[in-house]
């Protein structure tokens, strides 16, 4: 082969490299249209309902206004645009376990075996862990934070609170307790990856337990009963994800006494496949 050859070869190689790299856009892009495509249809399925939606998304703070009252829309276009965005953030919540179906189907294929049985369990659980953030909030936070606020309303002002005041408030905490709730799954996955022991974490324990406070206080509205209500169930949860990784470690050390191949032999088989096959392909080209 000549020196011409080899260099008209160079760009043919260049192309086979370029073209699995575009099919992962290619799928990406229609992964991401599916995800974008089903919120939009719950999204209009749900705006055919969007102010009864309301009025149960709102049921928390009902009981808790001036008898005989209700809430408020200060806003010109508020009694239009605050269901709608509460039916489009519902519609989001309600595809969670689709949006994250379609990120797991995209990248389980270049997982191990062993990466797969433990990561399925793992996003399962942090859907799970997921909504049960937002059902305490709702069931759990909002009746205290209110009843603690409409405690304190001066006197000769009606507590009445603006619809998309509300709105605003409550996808506040949403997030935040949704969010905190998954410290099990961070905790876990610190310790698997090697960043850190559950031992080393036990010992920060005083620390960990301040952090949850301070995070309380940024992601919750400037009053003592969400702080409190985030942070307790954010340093019980981090409880809970060191008693996990434990066990899992220690099924771990199990499977590698039982002969299991580790990740590194894994690796080195994945490399001297992927050698093989290029040497392959080169003598192909030849």
């Amino acid at each position: 082969m000549t020196k011409h050859d080899k260099s008209a070869k160079k760009p043919e190689q260049t192309v086979e490299q370029e073209l699995p790299f575009l099919s992962h856009l290619v799928e990406l892009r229609d992964r991401l249209i599916r995800i974008v495509a089903v919120v939009g249809l719950l999204t209009l399925g749900l705006m055919t309902i969007a102010n009864d939606l309301y009025y149960y998304f709102s049921l928390p703070i009902q009981g808790y206004l001036p008898e005989g009252s209700s809430m408020l829309a200060t806003g010109v276009v508020s009694p239009v645009f605050t269901p709608f965005k509460l039916a489009l953030i519902a519609a989001f919540f309600i595809a969670i376990p689709y949006t994250l179906y379609q990120a797991w189907s995209f990248i389980a294929p270049g997982l191990y075996k062993h990466e797969k049985r433990l990561a399925f369990p793992l996003l399962v659980s942090s859907i799970i862990l997921f909504y049960l953030g937002m059902a305490f909030a709702y069931y759990v936070v909002f009746p205290l934070v209110f009843q603690f606020t409409s405690t304190f309303v001066p006197q000769g002002v009606d507590y009445r609170p603006d619809i998309a005041s509300y709105l605003d408030f409550a996808i506040k905490l949403f997030f935040a307790f949704g969010i905190a709730f998954e410290v099990p799954i961070a905790t876990i996955l610190l310790i698997l990856a090697g960043i850190t022991t559950p031992d080393n974490l036990i010992s920060k324990r005083p620390y960990i337990i301040v952090g949850a406070f301070i995070i309380g206080m940024l992601l919750t509205p400037p009053d003592i009963i969400s702080q409190t209500l985030l942070a307790l169930p954010m340093w019980l949860l981090f409880e809970a994800g060191v008693f996990f990784s434990r066990v899992l470690l220690r099924r771990r050390e199990n499977d590698k006494e039982e002969g299991e191949p580790s990740e590194q032999e894994m690796e080195d088989e994945l490399d001297k496949a992927i050698a093989e096959e290029e040497r392959l392909n080169q003598d192909k080209q030849d």
